[in-house]
């Protein structure tokens, strides 16, 4: 939309210069998107929201400049505009559908000349960017551009009869519009029409036939509101472009529309002479009215920020709103027949930020108190999707329906009966997946023959055990890796190839992310490992044997896999996580070198070391493991390292020496270690 800073001075008494006006205006948010110098004049282009049509006007921009700068905004010469006397005879109007058409109306003037326009109007309507063509159709895009309203002037002797039809067109009926087009209409698009044929597509563009030129002496002046809707199917069907739908599209005024007509018979008074014979109207006689109540403590609480009650009013009485003050600082605001887009108090509240300054509100901090909401299943699922892609896993989708021979051949859950469909859309999809396993292993190896050196994936979906009474579905996760990863570390190129133990300390990261305690890996033979969360199994760690490997066609690799049910890990989870500050003393570290057989469990190494330590012993984890030629035979050998802290002072040599002692000793009499020297 563009507006000229002097027409817009013909409504308010700007003392702003272009550049500082376009600042003020972008701020409230009519975003000036350009400033350019045109004959003497400056013109703003504004880049203008869907929902604001009262802002496709110069009258429109320039009641937003009064309401931001605080000077009067006066429509005075319009709303003194009166109806002129004319014969008694009406011209008859027919309007099939009001709710296509909620208000028409036709003004007879005879005895105009048609004639080139005076200079003052060619030069407004040339920079805004519009042609001019002679002094009746550019008073119509004058006001069109002055009001916002569209007009439309017929030539009333190349009508079949003084009547209009506002209906649907018929079925290939066709018209040449005033751009020399011939355009096939049916009854998705409205027309006005004569008694025989359509003379305009209703809110888009007139025909050709109806044009006003030189010769034209008796004119029907148009001013409507039509369905947006319906001229915006009308507009996409026939392809045609113009400023009158640009604004119908959006939305007009119908207290508007009466206005620019009596503005435009004004200005054709002066300019092209003639006298209103007859005046005709259809539907509605005045627009519906919108009373919103808003309390002045609606206002502060959300823009967060005290208003008077008197600038809110002054604000928005400035922005054509009319504002009663009530007791208990209530405001009863009655919404102008030109603001459509405003239906509720929130709406209302924009308003008074908008004008009032959105750089006034200071910047603050929200006052919520941090708390973590908990939703079961649905948050640990989120969880522990964000804790494998942290992991630098890669998250597949697989179908639910499967082919039977998968499950099959991956060896899993072969005691179970798969659920049948009764109606498979093929062979690939006749059963519903009791794990998610088979489909990972196959995508696994779908992957390694694309030449993936390595393929880290999981999928969290559920799965379809059968049941007695009735089958259950339930939430898992699904985990598998195959391959061998090169890591640059100090010592130079490593080549680390994935084994049970990467699977566990994926399993042991999401367990502690989810608060479930008490967890543990207790081995099956056959290459599975039980996993325990709390006092339930929760799933199983496999390694897969080499039948399952050439039974999907992978060969020279090894894959290793889990499945976990969601429910458990819920169960077992704790829902609140507290925060803990960072220790403000220092650690005092001590490693546990030691042989151990191998037939005695870490984790029961562990577990006695929490049940022995005093409350000094912070943490305690396996750093290192080896096996080889200086180890003997049935052993292993393992370094713990534990650290010790007090939250409220530094620890001395002196106390920790003693404890790490009584501990180490005491793991010597429990499971018989050999402490080795650092």
């Amino acid at each position: 939309m563009k507006v000229t800073y002097n027409w817009l001075k013909d409504f308010v008494n700007i003392t702003l210069n272009p550049k500082e006006l376009a600042e003020k205006l972008t701020l409230a948010g009519l975003e000036v998107v350009s400033l350019k110098e045109s004959s003497g004049d400056s013109v703003l282009e504004i880049e203008i929201t869907s929902n604001r049509p009262d802002w496709l006007s110069i009258a429109g921009i320039a009641r937003e400049v009064g309401a931001i700068t605080g000077v009067k905004f006066d429509m005075g010469r319009f709303n003194r505009l009166k109806a002129k006397a004319g014969s008694k005879r009406r011209i008859e109007i027919s309007v099939a559908n009001e709710k296509d058409c909620p208000f028409y109306s036709a003004t007879v003037i005879q005895g105009v000349k048609v004639a080139p326009s005076p200079d003052w109007l060619r030069k407004r309507l040339e920079s805004l960017g519009c042609r001019s063509i002679n002094n009746i159709v550019d008073i119509t895009n004058y006001i069109l551009f002055e009001l916002g309203q569209p007009l439309h002037a017929f030539d009333l002797d190349a009508l079949k009869r003084p009547f209009v039809a506002v209906r649907r067109a018929r079925p290939e009926e066709k018209i040449i519009t005033l751009d020399g087009r011939q355009v096939v209409l049916n009854q998705e698009i409205l027309v006005i029409a004569d008694q025989d044929r359509p003379v305009a597509v209703a809110g888009i563009m007139g025909g050709k036939e109806t044009e006003v030129t030189l010769d034209t002496r008796n004119i029907l002046l148009e001013s409507a509101v039509f369905d947006p809707v319906l001229v915006r199917k009308g507009r996409q069907k026939t392809g045609l472009q113009s400023e009158s739908a640009y604004r119908f599209e959006r939305g007009v005024d119908l207290k508007g529309a009466k206005t620019a007509s009596l503005a435009a018979q004004e200005l054709i008074r002066k300019l092209a002479g003639g006298k209103v014979f007859s005046y005709g109207s259809a539907g509605a006689s005045e627009p519906s009215s919108t009373t919103i109540k808003v309390k002045m403590s609606q206002i502060n609480s959300l823009l967060g920020v005290n208003v008077p009650v008197l600038k809110a009013k002054q604000i928005l009485s400035r922005l054509g709103f009319f504002v009663k003050v009530k007791p208990k600082e209530t405001l009863l605001v009655k919404v102008p027949s030109f603001r459509q887009d405003v239906k509720s108090y929130v709406d209302v509240i924009e308003e008074v930020a908008r004008i009032y300054g959105y750089n006034k509100i200071p910047m603050s901090l929200p006052a919520v108190k941090p708390s973590q909401s908990q939703d079961g299943a649905r948050s640990s699922i989120s969880e522990v999707k964000r804790v494998l892609s942290a992991l630098g896993l890669n998250e597949v989708i697989t179908y639910s329906l499967v082919d039977r021979n998968l499950l099959a051949k991956s060896g899993i859950g072969q005691e179970l009966a798969p659920l049948e469909v009764l109606n498979p859309l093929s062979k690939e999809q006749e059963v519903l997946r009791y794990s998610l396993l088979p489909s990972l292993i196959k995508t696994v190896a779908y992957n390694l023959d694309q030449k993936q050196e390595c393929v880290s994936i999981f999928e969290v979906a559920d799965i379809f055990l059968p049941s007695r009474e009735c089958p259950r579905e339930e939430a898992s996760l699904g985990i598998a890796l195959c391959g061998t990863r090169s890591l640059f570390l100090e010592r130079g190129l490593v080549k680390d190839e994935v084994g049970i133990l990467h699977i566990k300390g994926i399993l042991e990261t999401v367990f502690r992310r989810l608060g479930v305690g008490g967890y543990s890996f207790k081995p099956t033979g056959n290459g599975r490992v039980s996993v325990v969360a709390g006092r339930d199994e929760a799933g199983y760690m496999l390694d897969l044997n080499e039948q399952v490997l050439a039974a999907f066609g992978i060969k020279n690799k090894k894959i290793v896999c889990a499945e976990i049910r969601i429910n458990k890990l819920v169960s077992a989870g704790i829902p609140e996580k507290k925060f803990s500050g960072i220790p403000r003393y220092p650690a005092i570290g001590r490693d546990i070198s030691f042989l151990v057989k191998d037939d005695i469990s870490v984790e029961d190494i562990l577990a006695e070391i929490r049940t022995r330590a005093s409350s000094l012993l912070s943490s305690s984890r396996i750093i290192d493991y080896y096996q080889g030629k200086q180890i003997p035979s049935g052993f292993r050998a393992l370094t713990i390292s534990c650290e010790y802290r007090d939250k409220d002072r530094t620890l001395t040599e002196e106390e920790v020496s003693p404890l790490h002692d009584a501990l180490c000793a005491g793991l010597e009499n429990k499971f018989g270690i050999r402490l080795r020297q650092a």
